[in-house]
């Protein structure tokens, strides 16, 4: 019903928008490659026969009219910004796939009940100016004025780049929704890992994004000479930090759900001839599940301390903070099973590890999210990949869950649509 090549060719126009000599993409939030590439989306989002407008904040959207306007919208979409030599799919999979159902709709002459809009968020990434998820917050009503003071690595703030591209920045937060306006939020995306490919399925069915938990671990132990110090009299805060991340490792994999990872680590003072005085590393610890994800957190915790006391080195740890979880809501998540069976396809669902923009959502309106297989599961990777098939099944699912919450009619069919309707729609 979708057309693949349509929408793959989409994609592989836009991610030429940014195509580095890697063959990856730099599309940074609020840059001039950002602009050209909302541009080509709006063209698209005007041939799809939508009404196109951007928000007080940046976001980019397209909206088919419903047969009563005065409902409360369905959204989809996702982000139009990628990180620094990133793929092509991450975030212009859901914004792409989205005009790709609404234009199906108005192709076939399908009105529903609800509008639709598809949007393409600004910043969602946070690569240039670490605020991750800068447009979808704001549109929910959770704008932070003091976010507009962060500066890229060149200094120029989130305000001025705004500015540049001819978005007043003390106004952004006019963008806010007002509670009740939207019924539902879904948003069609790659898996980013490898649990689809691993089954060997192309479409998977979100549960939530996972509770993540970020600290920074600090060990100090004694500098000494290399060559001089026997192993006996040591206090080696490297070794401790060695048996400690395997403790990481093995109090996740117990869960068979946790993730935990060391992602960053330091030495000071950092010389090869030295046994480092301090050790610094990160840990990185999710589970869909909060109360798993804090009992694995206090467990490598008070594992931590054991094995520094054993080796009398000195341990801290600060915790920047312990989201939640956000769970899919059951609302959305039953249209997209109906979408599954709908297409004879294996209604698998899985968590997301990583975060996206339908968090934002998930205290507004309910959400859901529709998971498309990654190639070797690598993304934000010049080599991330998802085949035309798979896309065009995921949007081909969207679709479907689309037309189920704006009510379109009995089985995603408006039984009112008729040939002389057409023209109507097309040109609203």
């Amino acid at each position: 019903m979708v057309d693949e090549n349509r929408l793959f060719d989409r994609l592989t126009r836009l991610g030429d928008v940014g195509r580095t000599s890697h063959g990856g993409v730099s599309r940074l939030a609020l840059t001039d490659l950002d602009r050209r590439g909302l541009e080509l989306i709006a063209r698209w989002m005007r041939e799809a026969g939508l009404q196109v407008r951007m928000d007080a904040a940046g976001n980019l959207i397209g909206r088919k009219e419903g047969r009563r306007p005065d409902l409360p919208v369905v959204l989809t979409g996702s982000h139009s910004d990628t990180t620094q030599e990133g793929g092509m799919f991450d975030g212009a999979l859901g914004i792409l796939g989205g005009i790709e159902a609404l234009q199906c709709m108005n192709e076939r002459g399908l009105a529903t009940d609800h509008p639709i809009e598809v949007c393409a968020y600004r910043d969602e990434e946070g690569c240039r100016f670490a605020a991750s998820y800068s447009g979808s917050r704001i549109m929910t009503g959770k704008h932070d004025p003091d976010r507009l003071s962060r500066t890229d690595e060149n200094g120029i703030s989130i305000a001025q780049a705004l500015q540049a591209q001819g978005i007043e920045p003390e106004r952004v937060g006019e963008a806010a929704r007002v509670p009740g306006s939207v019924k539902a939020h879904v948003e069609l995306h790659i898996e980013q890992g490898k649990v689809l490919a691993s089954k060997g399925l192309p479409v998977g069915i979100v549960t939530g994004i996972c509770a993540s938990s970020r600290s920074r671990i600090v060990l100090t132990g004694e500098a000494m000479h290399a060559g001089t110090t026997p192993m006996s009299l040591r206090r080696d805060p490297m070794a401790a930090a060695a048996v400690i991340i395997q403790a990481i490792e093995d109090e996740a994999r117990r869960t068979q759900s946790t993730v935990a990872t060391v992602g960053m680590i330091r030495t000071f003072p950092g010389g090869v001839n030295v046994i480092p005085s301090k050790v610094e590393f990160s840990l990185d610890c999710r589970d869909i599940d909060v109360r798993v994800r804090d009992a694995v957190l206090d467990r490598i915790v008070e594992r931590a301390k054991e094995i520094c006391e054993e080796r009398t080195i000195g341990f801290d740890i600060t915790i920047f903070g312990r989201g939640e979880s956000k769970l899919c809501s059951d609302m959305v998540k039953e249209p997209i099973r109906r979408a599954f069976q709908r297409l004879n396809l294996e209604a698998f669902s899985l968590p997301s590890g990583a975060g996206h923009d339908s968090g934002a959502y998930y205290d507004f309106c309910p959400m859901g999210m529709i998971f498309v297989r990654s190639k070797d599961g690598i993304s934000h990777n010049p080599a991330e990949w998802s085949s035309p098939e798979d896309c065009a099944r995921g949007a081909q699912v969207l679709y479907h869950t689309l037309l189920d919450l704006a009510a379109a009619g009995e089985d995603g069919v408006d039984p009112q649509a008729a040939a002389p309707d057409r023209k109507t729609l097309l040109s609203s």
